[in-house]
């Protein structure tokens, strides 16, 4: 068992004041973690990580309520990828129902924290959805051309 330690910094001064910050996470108790750097070509959507009720339920999943941090870096210094969070709406294992994409830039991270009831999506209107769902899987599209990301999550 370890501890999960992030640290974000951002450095910035405008007209000679600071106006940078430094936070930090500590995510305690880790036992697992999943990294690995994933080639995703372009026209195909690539599932980068995948999460169920239990690790047993499809191969290469992680345990949705075991996961505690999530992390996916977009290592190409030019091409911007979609990163599409699906989401099982159901909580039934059995695939995504929704879905939101974000648009990941090049040389940026996306970071959550549990995935377990961690996320929701509503296209009726726009207001702010309060009943969460599990993160079914991750997946990226490469917009033009094939870039690599790194995924790093860690559970307990």
């Amino acid at each position: 068992m370890a501890d999960l330690t992030v640290t974000l910094t951002e450095s910035v001064t405008l007209n000679g004041v600071d106006q940078g910050a430094t936070t930090s996470l500590t995510v305690a108790s880790v036992v697992e973690t999943f990294k690995r750097i994933v080639a995703c070509p372009t026209g195909v959507d690539t599932t980068v990580a995948t999460f169920k009720s239990t690790s047993a339920t499809a191969d290469g999943a992680l345990d949705v309520e075991d996961v505690r941090y999530v992390r996916i870096t977009n290592l190409d210094g030019t091409n911007p990828v979609n990163l599409s969070l699906q989401i099982d709406a159901g909580e039934d294992d059995s695939a995504a129902d929704e879905s939101a994409t974000i648009l990941l830039e090049a040389g940026k991270s996306f970071i959550m924290g549990s995935p377990s009831d961690g996320i929701a999506v509503s296209d009726a209107n726009a207001t702010i959805v309060t009943a969460l769902h599990n993160l079914e899987s991750i997946l990226v599209d490469p917009l033009s051309n094939e870039v690599a990301v790194e995924v790093f999550i860690a559970g307990v």
